[in-house]
């Protein structure tokens, strides 16, 4: 066995239970995703000094707090127009069936279907022209719809 002085001369440590247990224990690896992506934005001098006297006057912690704050305003201020944008991007490929239960839970979530199929649509035959005008805000297909000759009607200035 090395005497005290010896160890302390050299800094040689026995290792204690502690680190035998730090070592042999497995590392907990991460299993979920990001919550956020980081991104890498160019800014002038001025802009980035007015930044920084926004935070070094507190009201900001730090740049980045200032960043996503002016982005989330930015967004808010444009919430309709996004919604537009992806209810007009937002199309489904193939065959699409909307059967009398889909439509009545949209009637009982309160909402409006914006339809854009590529392909098929089909309306279930027991869809009826009031729960189709009630629940259909637009109907864009390329390719073909399917629903009976009185949806068609009532939803005649909704099919694009």
């Amino acid at each position: 066995m090395l005497s005290s002085t010896w160890k302390t001369l050299y800094n040689i440590h026995t290792p204690s239970i502690w680190m035998e247990k730090a070592v042999t224990m497995p590392k907990k690896t991460r299993d979920k995703t990001p919550e956020s992506e980081k991104i890498t934005i160019n800014l002038g001098y001025v802009d980035l000094g007015r930044i920084d006297l926004l935070v070094q006057e507190g009201f900001y912690s730090n740049r980045s707090d200032f960043i996503r704050t002016a982005i989330r305003r930015q967004l808010d201020s444009h919430v309709d127009a996004v919604s537009k944008s992806i209810d007009r991007h937002t199309m489904e490929l193939g065959l699409r069936d909307y059967s009398r239960a889909d439509l009545e839970a949209v009637q009982d979530a309160g909402e409006l279907l914006h339809i854009k199929v590529v392909g098929l649509a089909r309306i279930a035959p027991d869809v009826s022209p009031e729960l189709a005008l009630a629940t259909i805000g637009s109907i864009s297909v390329l390719g073909s719809l399917q629903a009976s000759a009185a949806v068609r009607n009532a939803l005649a200035d909704r099919i694009r």
